[in-house]
């Protein structure tokens, strides 16, 4: 361990004495408990992400599923898989803890991955092979398909568990009410996202070469082998980790908030006094005692004593669906005035679903040889430009930049996150209108000379892409993980994920508008399959109009918002001048 990351961790333990007195038993091992968590995400990144990328290629040439069935059966996959962190962070927020879920999902990653090898290695659990000129080709049995299915279950089951809890258990690990532990929370979002670069590179590369080239069963074994490599690094690091342990159900009380308001919704709230709102003693070890505030005040009406409310002699509510604290409204308040940046960063997304779905196809229409030499670059490889540029970024930006504009603007990383988050938007437009000035002189070289252009006119592109998403992502997940409440982390992260399938939903549906329309009544329709046909660089303008204005959104957002925490009359997070 470095010098550097030892005098954090003094200093954390130090710090952390003057925090409350529920924290005191709690000792932060911040960046010593740091080589299990990053470990096990890598490991459990390069297993997932190896097995999963190239399924559509296994399903098609193993299975011998005609395109559509495979497609079809790969997007129920990947949608479930998107939708099941909601449901595994209710699961940790409320019953499990996020120590216990990460277990349990990573147990069921691994034998999910053991058994989708297991349908490559055994011949009996995958069709025969096809027979010469492929004129005879069986599909699956249902038995068959069965196996796959439920390695597909499995699989399905662990990312539900993982995906929302790894990050927020990575953070748990420092003491947040410490200037040493929030610099160590931010510095791990960066190095977690790094990771994750890595893994996407390894996975496009060196693993799908191994499934396509050598052999599947190879291939898928490799994964399963470096997912067994998680679970092992994730339970070594047991005695280190912090563990926050979960207060029953945040939706619940969520709930009993907006059944109550309802119930009083004839309460006049005209300069009614705090006093007369139901403010018992804060006895939470895990959720921080917010201030009461003036934004959704109509939520207070869940908090007005009236008198058909009856308070036991404990101090709580005879019925909590009828009267509920001031800190269960606030969590309300919180939640509710996260959504609109989180719709603002919805948008986000598409221009990022976009190009990387239409990168592919520029890449096929172009010149993809390496230099002069004659190795070509796959055109599903080209990502890797992506994931490189995050990857070489971020350790100079959490190194070197963030340490720099701490002494410009005195803020603890640097900027605030929501300024991050705004210059990823801003980054996205302009690679946006990069790509469709790089299409556009693509297009021209395609129709009127011999020879293609170079595929790598389409690297700067991908780069911009890349220094986008280490900006906007990695802030997206720190904004999340620091404003929702802390019974709440888990959803955090599952916000994420749902923001990215809700994304992908618009995208596909854009698209179908988008072909409909230019192609009607004969016209030139831009979204052709040649490319050449069809013009993708105004498409691509079209998003990057659609993107600007949705930062001009995510700015009205961004300085209407306050931060948790800010009572009345507190001054709410400016996003232009940085302030707390």
């Amino acid at each position: 361990m470095s010098e550097g990351l030892a005098k954090t961790l003094e200093l954390e333990k130090v710090e952390g004495g003057e925090s409350d007195h529920a924290q005191e038993s709690v000792e932060y091992q911040g960046w010593k408990s740091m080589p299990f968590v990053i470990g096990n995400e890598t490991f459990e990144k390069l297993g997932t992400l190896g097995t999963m990328a190239n399924q559509l290629v296994y399903l098609t040439t193993v299975f011998h599923m005609d395109s559509v069935t495979a497609a079809t059966m790969m997007n129920i996959v990947f949608g479930t898989t998107n939708m099941t962190p909601v449901l595994g962070a209710f699961i940790s927020d409320t019953f499990l803890g996020r120590y216990t879920t990460i277990a349990f999902a990573s147990v069921a990653s691994l034998l999910g991955m053991v058994l989708l090898t297991l349908t490559a290695a055994i011949p009996k659990l995958h069709p025969s092979p096809c027979k010469e000129n492929h004129q005879e080709c069986h599909g699956p049995t249902s038995s068959q398909l069965s196996v796959l299915i439920f390695a597909f279950f499995l699989l399905t089951i662990g990312a539900g568990g993982i995906r929302p809890c790894n990050l927020p258990f990575g953070a748990d690990q420092f003491n947040q009410k410490t200037e040493s532990g929030r610099r160590g929370i931010a510095s791990f979002f960066n190095w977690y996202y790094c990771t994750f670069t890595v893994a996407v590179m390894i996975s496009a590369t060196l693993i799908i070469y191994v499934q396509s080239n050598i052999s599947w069963t190879l291939g898928l074994a490799i994964p399963a082998t470096l997912m067994f490599f998680s679970c092992i690094t994730f339970f070594v690091g047991t005695r280190l980790y912090v563990r926050v342990q979960p207060e029953g159900s945040p939706f619940t009380s969520l709930a009993q908030v907006i059944a109550a308001t309802i119930k009083k919704r004839q309460v006049n709230l005209l300069e009614l006094p705090d006093k007369e709102l139901f403010d018992p003693p804060h006895h939470s070890n895990l959720v921080t005692k917010l201030p009461h505030t003036d934004q959704f005040k109509f939520f207070d009406k869940a908090a007005v004593i009236t008198s058909k409310d009856e308070i036991k002699s404990s101090g709580e509510a005879t019925d909590p669906w009828r009267l509920c604290t001031v800190q269960q409204v606030e969590v309300v308040k919180c939640f509710f005035r996260l959504i609109p940046v989180w719709s603002s960063c919805i948008m986000y997304y598409i221009p990022l679903t976009m190009h990387g779905t239409y990168v592919v196809y520029q890449a096929l229409q172009t010149d993809h040889r390496l230099g002069k030499s004659s190795f070509k670059i796959p055109a599903g490889s080209f990502v890797v430009f992506n994931m490189l540029t995050l990857t070489i970024w971020i350790p100079i930006y959490d190194r070197l930049i963030v340490p720099q504009l701490r002494k410009i603007t005195g803020h603890e990383g640097g900027i605030t996150i929501l300024q991050r988050i705004g210059v990823g938007i801003v980054i996205s437009i302009l690679a946006t209108t990069v790509s469709a000035s790089i299409e556009k002189h693509r297009r021209d070289i395609a129709l009127h000379k011999p020879t293609p252009m170079s595929s790598l006119w389409l690297v700067p592109q991908l780069m911009l892409f890349g220094l986008s998403e280490a900006f906007s992502i990695i802030g997206q997940n720190e904004f999340y993980y620091q404003q929702f409440p802390e019974n709440m982390r888990s959803v955090a992260s599952a916000v994420l994920l749902l923001g990215f399938a809700i994304s992908s939903y618009a995208s596909s549906a854009l698209v179908t508008i988008v072909h409909k329309v230019t192609g009607r009544n004969g016209s030139r329709n831009w979204l052709a399959k040649d490319l050449n046909e069809g013009r993708l660089d105004l498409f691509y303008m079209m998003i990057a109009g659609v993107a600007t204005l949705n930062f001009v959104y995510f700015i009205i957002c961004a300085k209407w918002y306050r931060s948790r925490g800010k009572a009345n009359g507190a001054e709410p997070k400016v996003f232009l001048e940085g302030k707390e």
